[in-house]
């Protein structure tokens, strides 16, 4: 008997040390990865979505692409809901019944979509419903993971924020393929309505949370005008600072650019024939690449200087972007690789270039933020980022109806690949408002980082940091941004 009880304790420490991180199981623990996790495998109906907008809908790519805009809406306002789950408690308390309202709204949005949106007007405010949804129980998971790391050492702090990236990217990976699979054997609606019952999972973790009801005088406390008005003028006075806001600038003008995202997937499905299962395995690959490009990065490059690393990654991106006209133009062909594996193969490359060009954009991010206005600072900056990438759909979109390129109608797609590529290299004589050097070796502290620095993962499922360009990102994402 006292074999077997060794023999558990020991399973029971492996487990701990190498799924759970180092990190100790507990109900709550639980709770909160199930909500990432839950995060991660919404990408179930992404394809779906995409399908819908097309062919239940009959958008056309413009159309599409500034629908994608308003569904990131929610992303750049996201410190907002912060300031609401802090200030606003609910009942006394400020997480669970915020992540009841998440689960719900969640679940509601995929049903109406499953049965009775109809036209562009209500799929723009259903996605945009889910995309709050999504930002709110983020936000709140964000802020319970923060609670746990103070109470933790520093190490211990980097592990969790590292496990919760892990499951949601586990989520991701698992529909990567199943989302395409699906849609081959039911129809979009059906998708909508077994991704409604994710949401739900996010209703019953609510309740394993383990919270405190907060008194009357702790809030009272916790709303104090003053401490408010200085935070906000630190925040200002940061910002004001060369150090920061330059950096800031040129990632803004950088993924603001416009890109045609939308374009090329009409142009896979309705020229090349493309069908859903095949861009599953698309999605898959790309999930993959998406780890590797991870991987180089933290092996190879993460001690590459911020100006190096991103002024070649703008150059070495929009080259490799370039490739994607040997397939618009059908050269592929001639050269005897089919369409098909010309996709997968192009679609690895851009994903872990993309990811390689991305990643220093998050991780300067956070390493620009002073000490004490750490996760304020860094939500704004991540808010900005989403801007950018607002601004980079809507700008597409744009681009796309200028051009005449249409669900049928791809005469000029060369054009409008031309165009999106060259512009990201705009940005590029300003490419000395970047630190040469490490922003922290100029006075900040690489551990007072680590508390945020999970936020450069911030619940990015794998497949959805760099993703590919065949599908575009009509499905709310974490941090959205583009093939740079």
């Amino acid at each position: 008997m006292s074999a077997t009880f060794s023999s558990l304790r020991q399973i029971k420490k492996t487990f701990t040390k190498t799924v759970l991180f180092g990190n100790k199981p507990s109900v709550e623990l639980f709770a909160i990865l199930s909500v990432y996790f839950v995060q991660g495998i919404l990408g179930l109906a992404r394809l779906a979505v995409s399908f819908f907008l097309k062919d239940d809908l009959g958008l056309t790519p413009a159309q599409m692409g500034a629908l994608t805009g308003i569904a990131a809406v929610p992303w750049v306002i996201k410190p907002l809901f912060g300031f609401i789950s802090d200030g606003l408690p609910i009942f006394s308390y400020r997480r669970r019944p915020y992540l009841v309202i998440s689960g719900l709204l969640g679940s509601l949005s995929w049903i109406l979509l499953a049965t009775v949106v109809n036209n562009a007007w209500s799929a723009s405010f259903t996605l945009l419903l889910t995309s709050v949804s999504v930002a709110i129980s983020d936000v709140i998971v964000d802020s319970l993971v923060v609670e746990r790391a103070r109470k933790e050492s520093l190490s211990q702090a980097g592990s969790l924020q590292s496990l919760t990236w892990g499951v949601s990217a586990f989520g991701g990976l698992i529909t990567a393929y199943l989302s395409g699979w699906l849609l081959e054997r039911f129809s979009n609606q059906i998708v909508f309505e077994i991704t409604a019952i994710f949401p739900f999972l996010v209703c019953l973790a609510a309740w394993l949370i383990a919270e405190k009801p907060i008194s009357r005088d702790e809030l009272i406390s916790q709303q104090d005008q003053s401490l408010v008005k200085q935070q906000i003028k630190q925040v200002w006075k940061a910002i004001k600072q060369k150090s920061i806001f330059l950096p800031t600038a040129f990632v803004f003008l950088w993924q603001a650019t416009p890109n045609g995202d939308s374009a090329f997937f009409y142009f896979t499905t309705n020229e090349l024939g493309f069908e859903p299962e095949f861009l599953g395995r698309v999605r898959l690959v790309t999930s993959v690449a998406a780890l590797l490009g991870v991987l180089i990065y933290q092996k190879f490059l993460k001690n590459v200087s911020f100006r190096k690393i991103l002024g070649w990654s703008v150059v070495i991106s929009s080259a490799l972007g370039m490739t994607t006209l040997l397939l618009v133009t059908h050269t592929n062909r001639l050269l005897g690789i089919d369409d098909h594996w010309f996709s997968l193969g192009d679609s690895l490359i851009l994903t872990v270039a993309g990811q390689i060009a991305f990643l220093p954009v998050l991780v300067l991010s956070a390493r620009l933020c002073p000490k004490g206005i750490e996760a304020t600072l860094f939500a704004l900056l991540m808010s900005i980022i989403n801007l950018a990438n607002l601004l980079s759909h809507e700008l597409g979109s744009l681009l796309t109806h200028w051009l005449g390129v249409t669900e049928t109608n791809f005469n000029n797609l060369w054009l409008l690949i031309t165009i999106t590529n060259l512009s990201t290299l705009l940005p590029l004589p300003l490419v000395k408002w970047l630190p040469n050097n490490d922003p922290q070796s100029e006075g900040l502290e690489e551990q007072d980082n680590i508390s945020y620095m999970g936020e450069v993962y911030e619940n990015k499922a794998l497949g959805t940091m760099a993703d590919n360009d065949i599908i575009p990102e009509v499905i709310p994402e974490f941090v959205t941004n583009k093939n740079k």
